[in-house]
């Protein structure tokens, strides 16, 4: 019998977010039989930490604080005698401040690189970081994206061949995310329908649309309420234009980022809003727990959402058409309780992160010539 192969994967910081999300569960699912796990970052907090140190993993902390003085020269040695310490065999980046870090020293140290892509659209990464993952899309060995949107998105504008892309989609723990009754909190007892949505508060998550359309259809009926999860740079912005729609008695800002299954449940509507997305997590996660979803039609979205089957699609940034799928859902229960159904089982049966992992050990054993 074979000893597991090792494997380091890296972001910048173990915190909140998709990408810290994915190489936490990745880590968590794939086979110890297999494969040995490393993971390396920049920053060591966050609430990913935890998680990863329950599960055993050991993680590297690299002191690089910029790619413009010591730290990264300090961080290159160091990174180097941690792979030949631990037989190192494959690096996986999951953002871009990693991606330009390791994947050009992995190819130095003589290991495989693959870099994983899920922004669907590569113009939100700042300028620095932009330019840098034009270098590393042609140094990786793979780039693994999470829908097919991406990848042609990747192979028509940037000219990225087809055979380097590697599509993975997300996948969900169905042991945490599951449709279950709770009661409700004070705050929200006495809605008649709760519509909800959870995400890192960026301008491009497009909040301030969402709450343009619950304004919109109080007066079909007072006694819906929105509840907003999540935090961030917009949080301050959001809140104040709740209050200038006055909305302050019917929809909840919940600060947090802890207890999301519980929060998602408490939603019989959940709602993205985005204006660009790859194979958004939250999604896919709202879905395994029941809830009725109404997505804007961005990037990998349509993968994993059927118009009418498993929820419901509006045009990104579209005021008008999210207001009227989401009054559609308010006047037709039946509608709402069979999407969420069909929902949640579509994300059990077709998005398990089991299918997620046992997909990349393939496509690792494929570079590392396995079998």
């Amino acid at each position: 019998m074979h000893n597991p192969t090792p494997i380091l994967l890296t972001a910048y910081r173990l915190h909140v977010g998709g990408a810290e999300r994915d190489l936490a569960k990745l880590a968590r699912y794939l086979n110890p039989d297999l494969f040995s796990v490393h993971v390396a970052c920049f920053h060591a907090d966050g609430e990913r930490r935890a998680e990863i140190e329950a599960a055993g993993i050991p993680i590297l902390v690299l002191p690089v604080r910029s790619f413009h003085n010591r730290t990264a020269i300090h961080g290159a040695f160091q990174l180097q005698r941690y792979v030949r310490r631990h037989h190192i065999q494959l690096i996986q980046a999951f953002d871009a401040p990693t991606s330009i870090f390791t994947v050009p020293l992995g190819r130095l140290f003589g290991v495989r690189a693959v870099i994983s892509n899920h922004l669907c659209f590569r113009f939100l990464i700042p300028p620095p970081n932009y330019y840098g993952l034009r270098l590393v899309d042609f140094l990786a060995h793979r780039i693994v994206v999470n829908a097919e949107a991406i990848k042609q998105h990747l192979i028509e504008d940037y000219g990225l061949s087809s055979e380097r892309i590697f599509v993975c989609h997300n996948g969900v723990e169905s042991s945490v995310f599951f449709p279950s009754s709770q009661p409700r909190p004070p705050l929200l007892a006495d809605a008649s329908v709760v519509i909800g949505t959870l995400c890192v508060f960026r301008e491009e998550k497009r909040v301030d649309v969402l709450l343009q359309a619950f304004a919109r259809l109080l007066p079909l009926d007072p006694r819906i309420r929105l509840l907003i999860v999540g935090d961030g740079e917009m949080r301050e912005k959001w809140m104040a234009r709740r209050n200038e729609l006055g909305l302050r008695q019917t929809c909840h800002f919940e600060i947090t980022t802890a207890n999301v299954p519980q929060w998602m449940r408490l939603m019989d509507v959940f709602v993205l809003s985005s204006r660009s997305e790859g194979f958004p997590n939250a999604v896919l996660e709202a879905m395994a727990c029941g809830c009725a979803t109404v997505a804007s039609n961005v990037g990998g979205v349509p993968e994993l959402i059927m118009h009418g089957e498993t929820g419901l699609l509006f045009r990104p940034d579209d005021l008008e058409d999210l207001a009227y799928q989401l009054s559609t859902l308010i006047k037709e229960p039946s509608l709402r309780h069979r999407l969420g159904k069909a929902a949640a089982n579509r994300a059990r049966t077709q998005f398990s992160m089991e299918k997620t992992a046992r997909r990349m050990e393939a496509l690792y054993s494929t570079l590392l010539n396995k079998t």
